[in-house]
């Protein structure tokens, strides 16, 4: 099965600034609220268009180069901490031009499973 799913943070001005956005296979699109939702993605793929990135990182303009790749993923609006994330998933080109976790170069790294919380994501 193929990682068909697609999670980045929306940064575009307008009506979804600042919410998750999610691709589904059919190329339809949702947006939500972070702190409203937590996205449990399985078998996730973190991919960078590294030249684009690196742009960013040398003083260009932010545009969109980074997402999270998922074969499965469920958003729940009734939160329950019956999860345990570990580890800090980041990324922002102006800081690194590459996705960090726990502030390590994790560029293509292949997680079982990513959860976000708020704004954040996590390994668990």
């Amino acid at each position: 099965m193929k990682r068909s799913h697609k999670v980045r943070f929306n940064l575009g001005r307008g009506a979804n600034y600042e919410k998750w956005k999610i691709t589904y296979p059919d190329k339809s699109v949702k947006y939500f609220e972070p702190s409203e939702v937590i996205i449990i993605m399985k078998d996730c793929f973190l991919r960078n268009q590294k030249g684009t990135a690196t742009k960013i990182y040398d003083g260009d303009n932010k545009t969109v180069c980074a997402w999270v790749e998922c074969k499965q993923l469920e958003v729940i609006s009734n939160y329950t901490d019956d999860h345990n994330p570990i580890n800090l998933i980041r990324y922002n080109p102006k800081v690194n031009p590459f996705w960090t976790i726990n502030g390590v170069n994790s560029d293509g790294e292949v997680i079982d499973e990513v959860i976000s919380i708020d704004r954040d994501l996590f390994s668990v």
